[in-house]
């Protein structure tokens, strides 16, 4: 008597005709139920959840999905009727790579277990599937990702990630958690987390490298007189002396104050000096503007190369 193998659509419990959010809603909802973390020592459920795992796989490569529906492919992958074919250490359409104790794979074979199928017999006992990578996105602050921190995310199955995020991690780079990802079938390994950080801007400071530019609002006494000022750097607050005489535009160097990454070269802290006017210039300040105006001044064009006709 043949036992009727269930569909990826029977073994997920929803419609041929269910859409793309609606496969994925009853993924979510039965992998929240069935997951190993929150099942331990249930081996029912286990198996349950990498048979629905594959299930999800399969279904939400869209073009595979469309193939399988018009009967052109089986819930292996396979085109009708060819006989499952071996590569060595392939990757899949979801991201696995199927492996067997020889080292090669039988795509027909591996689905027939993930859906139930008794096909394959000894010989599939010993195909392992290495399980899926999960991915994630996370925005950051810009202090964490000079100075490193720790987070955590919540998984699409209501558990979570503790992330380590290394000092000086830049905007766009992906960080890989080995073995957080979906578990494998048959004594597989699981796949990994890969998690793509974003980094938020900052009101104060901006990022070059691993330099740290800062643009400092100074007095027009201290452009004219210089004077000490203190200047906040990710290592707390420091004194920066500006030389007598600065305009604005000059750039100083803190060193050794910019990004830290554990196997580069620390970065600086590049100041930049911005003289800035208050809103509502006192007498005190017209009147010394006025003496300097008609005593001659001077004229800030002088060294200027050339001029327009």
């Amino acid at each position: 008597m043949s036992v009727k193998t269930k569909t990826p659509y029977e073994t997920l419990g929803v419609s041929p005709k269910a859409s793309d959010s609606e496969i994925k809603k009853a993924y979510k909802a039965l992998a929240k139920k069935l997951h190993p973390d929150l099942n331990p020592g249930n081996t029912g459920n286990e198996e349950r959840f990498k048979e629905i795992s594959a299930a999800f796989n399969f279904l939400k490569d869209k073009e595979q999905r469309r193939r399988y529906d018009a009967g052109e492919i089986d819930a292996s992958g396979q085109e009708k009727p060819e006989h499952a074919y071996y590569r060595q250490y392939s990757s899949g359409p979801q991201g696995h790579r199927y492996e067997n104790s020889a080292g090669y794979e039988d795509l027909n074979d591996i689905f027939a277990q993930a859906f139930g199928q008794g096909a394959g017999g000894a010989r599939g006992a010993n195909i392992r599937m290495r399980g899926g990578d999960l991915r994630f996105h996370l925005k950051i602050g810009f202090r964490d990702a000079v100075k490193g921190a720790k987070q955590r995310v919540t998984t699409p199955d209501s558990g979570t990630l503790d992330i380590t995020i290394p000092a000086g991690i830049r905007d766009g780079q992906t960080l890989r958690l080995a073995g957080r990802g979906q578990p494998g079938l048959n004594g597989g390994p699981p796949g990994d987390a890969l998690v793509e950080i974003s980094v938020a801007s900052d009101s104060l400071f901006m990022r070059d490298g691993n330099d740290i530019l800062l643009e400092l609002p100074i007095s027009i006494d201290e452009a004219v007189l210089g004077g000490n000022v203190t200047v906040p750097t990710f290592d707390g607050s420091v004194k920066l002396k500006i030389p007598v005489g600065s305009s604005s535009g000059r750039k100083m160097r803190l060193k050794g104050r910019g990004v830290k990454p554990a196997r580069e070269k620390a970065g600086d802290q590049i100041v930049t000096l911005r003289i800035v006017l208050p809103k509502t210039p006192d007498e005190r300040l017209k009147s010394a503007m006025k003496t300097l105006r008609t005593s001659g001044g001077y004229d800030p064009r002088a060294d200027w190369k050339g001029n327009a006709t």
